[in-house]
Order: C-alpha cells, then sequence, then structure tokens
C-alpha cells in the first residue's frame, strides 16, 4: 500500500481543491503535513512539518510518495534534499511557484525566496500550467531539469487549485500514477 504525504501551499488547500479530494478518497493512507505558519510560511517550519508527515506516513506499510502544490514543491523539495536517505517511492510536484516572479508572495513567505531546484533522490514528477500567474512554463520546465525530474505541461489550468475548477482532477491522477508505477 501507498503512503502519501499532502503538502499544500500557501494557508493550505480547501475543501474543493483536488488535493483535499485525494486525501478524502484515501482516507488514513493519506496524511496532510500541519505547519504553524500556514499564512505566513516559514520553510523551517514546513519542512519541519513535512517530517513529521513522513515519520506519520512511514510506519505504514508500503511506499511513501509527497503530492505538493504551489509552496508545498518547495517544502518537499528541501526536505527530500535534507532526507536523502529516507526512502521515498516519489514526488508529485504541481504548480510550483518561481521565487524569482513577479507574482511571488515575497512578503508573506520570506523565507522561500532563497530556496534552489537541485537533483533530488526520487523519482519526480513536475507538472506546469499553460497559464500559472506563479510561473511559466518554461520556467516550471526548467526546475524539472534541475530537480532531474520529468516534466509534463498541461493545458491553461491556472495555478491547477481550487479556481481551476478541477474537480478530483482525474487528468492528474493518471499522471500521478505514472510516476508511482515506473
Amino acid at each position: 500500500m501507498t503512503a502519501y504525504i499532502i503538502i499544500p501551499g500557501i494557508d493550505g488547500s480547501d475543501g474543493r481543491h483536488w488535493q483535499t479530494l485525494w486525501e478524502r478518497e484515501w482516507g488514513p493512507s493519506a496524511v496532510r503535513i500541519s505547519p504553524a505558519s500556514w499564512s505566513t510560511p516559514d520553510l523551517d517550519d514546513w519542512v519541519g512539518a513535512v517530517q513529521k508527515a513522513y515519520d506519520n506516513a512511514s510506519r505504514q506499510d508500503g511506499q511513501v510518495v509527497l503530492i505538493a502544490h504551489s509552496l508545498g514543491c518547495w517544502a518537499a523539495s528541501t526536505w527530500l534534499l535534507n532526507n536523502s536517505s529516507s526512502p521515498v517511492g516519489g514526488a508529485f510536484l504541481v504548480a510550483p511557484p518561481d521565487p524569482a516572479g513577479l507574482a511571488f508572495p515575497r512578503q508573506a513567505a520570506s523565507t522561500f525566496t532563497d530556496v534552489s531546484a537541485q537533483p533530488l533522490p526520487c523519482p519526480a514528477l513536475v507538472v506546469g500550467s499553460a497559464d500559472d500567474p506563479y510561473c511559466t512554463p518554461e520556467t516550471a520546465a526548467a526546475f524539472a531539469a534541475r530537480w532531474e525530474a520529468r516534466f509534463h505541461l498541461v493545458g491553461a489550468c491556472g495555478h491547477i487549485n481550487s479556481a481551476s475548477d478541477l474537480g478530483s482532477w482525474q487528468h492528474g491522477r493518471e499522471l500521478l500514477n505514472s510516476l508511482t508505477q515506473h
């Protein structure tokens, strides 16, 4: 059985977000991070929350897969780089924001501004949108290359969040399956 660590972006994922819908479907197989700093994200706090979720998820039999969205992609990649010996079956990184981009929430997420993409110690898939206001497709593809991850560009889905109205995002599930069935 696979255990999933749900790593949302700023303010968490609301009830209409595909991450929350997947989490409900997976039940106890899904563990959501719970940092103290949802609205003013602190990278160390978020990475610590990933560690706590990993400790919880790794008690289940089977592989652990990280399911990250937005700022959660940077928390996931930072945790992976700091814990390269922890067994992880894959990292599903959706809509990573560009810390150098004009729309990046610099004031709210100041500790995330110096992150950098480096080779990840597990299979990874980065999913970008053709019209994400927080990251151009070219920049998302460059992050994927530096993470040594596969890259998939979806159509015009905005930030691939609740506002994108994707429901349980079947295409995303297919992409996740392509990552975990390697």
